[in-house]
């Protein structure tokens, strides 16, 4: 995968968590108001944010041709990308003071679900590298 192939992919994984996590947040305002939509908001970009910085760190695995070393690369990725979201909702929770607990659940339900199914349903190549069209 060449990494402008990877960096698309990496770009529509956040597309679509941007899009989810303010549905949410249209729907936290619609239902509990102002509080909850930022709330939800909150909890969304911790993750937008985390994956954002993490895909740039997946993005240095391109370089690579040794498998353990794409596999390291991406675990610590991964692990970068938990620490910041545990970072993010900590410092949400510090001060922010009113907090809607369930609509920030919410809106990092969302974003971090459509983050793992972007990146699953996004690679539109087959094992010969050629593209396909998702049905």
């Amino acid at each position: 995968m060449t990494w402008l192939q990877m960096s698309s992919i990496f770009s529509k994984m956040i597309r679509w968590q941007l899009i989810a996590t303010f549905s949410v947040v249209l729907l936290a305002f619609l239902i509990s108001g102002k509080q909850a939509s930022f709330s939800a908001l909150a909890g969304g970009f911790s993750v937008i944010i985390a994956a954002f910085i993490a895909s740039k760190i997946a993005e240095k695995s391109n370089q690579k041709k040794d498998a353990s070393a794409i596999l390291i690369t991406l675990l610590k990725a991964e692990a970068v990308k938990i620490l910041l979201i545990v970072v993010l909702l900590f410092v949400a929770f510090k001060f922010y003071k009113q907090l809607v607990p369930f609509a920030l659940i919410c809106g990092l339900a969302a974003a971090a679900l459509f983050s793992g199914a972007a990146i699953t349903k996004l690679d539109d190549t087959n094992e010969n590298g050629i593209e396909q069209k998702i049905k």
